[in-house]
C-alpha cells in the first residue's frame, strides 16, 4: 500500500512544469468563465498529486505519459520541495473551495485562483517553483530537517553523480 502512496523522488521538472501549466489553464478558465466549481477538481487534483505524485492525477498521468516525453531528456530535480509545492497547492485550493462551497465567498474564492494562477505560472512559464523556494527557506532555518532531502543540499545526487 505505501508503493502506491508515495511520492516519486527525483521528479521530471518536465513533467511537474507541465503539471503546473494545466493547473494554471484550468484556474484561468474558473476565473475567466465564473465556473468557479473547477476549484473542486482543483483541489482534488493536487490531493492525489500529495498523496501519489503522478500515479492517480490526470494531469500527471498527461504530464508524465504524453507532454513531458515529447520535450525531451527528463531534467530531474529533488522530490520533497516539489510535494511541498502540491501540498501548498492543495491547502491554497482546498481554502478556495471551503470559501465557495461552504460560505458563497465568491470574491474569496477568486483571490485565492488567483494565487494560484501566479504560482503555477510561474512554474510553467519560468521554471520558478515557489512552493520549493519556501521549502529551502524552512531548511535553512532547520524547519525541515535535511535528512528529507539531500538532494537538495548536495547537486550531484539530483544527476546520480559523485562528485
Amino acid at each position: 500500500m505505501s508503493a502506491w502512496l508515495s511520492f516519486p523522488n527525483p521528479v521530471n521538472e518536465k513533467a511537474a512544469r507541465s503539471v503546473a501549466a494545466c493547473v494554471l489553464v484550468m484556474s484561468i478558465l474558473a476565473l475567466s468563465t465564473g465556473w468557479l466549481w473547477l476549484t473542486l477538481p482543483l483541489a482534488i487534483g493536487f490531493a492525489l498529486r500529495v498523496a501519489s505524485g503522478p500515479r492517480f492525477s490526470p494531469f500527471g498521468q498527461l504530464a508524465t505519459r504524453v507532454i513531458a516525453p515529447r520535450l525531451g531528456e527528463p531534467k530531474l530535480v529533488a522530490g520533497p520541495p516539489k510535494r511541498f509545492a502540491q501540498t501548498i497547492g492543495l491547502f491554497v485550493t482546498g481554502a478556495a473551495v471551503l470559501a465557495y462551497y461552504g460560505f458563497a465567498a465568491i470574491g474569496l474564492t477568486r483571490l485565492l485562483l488567483a494565487l494560484i494562477v501566479l504560482a503555477a505560472g510561474l512554474e510553467a512559464i519560468f521554471a520558478v517553483c515557489l512552493g520549493c523556494i519556501i521549502f529551502g527557506w524552512l531548511m535553512r532555518r532547520g524547519l525541515i530537517s535535511e535528512e528529507t532531502c539531500q538532494a537538495c543540499n548536495d547537486v550531484s545526487l539530483r544527476y546520480g553523480q559523485n562528485v
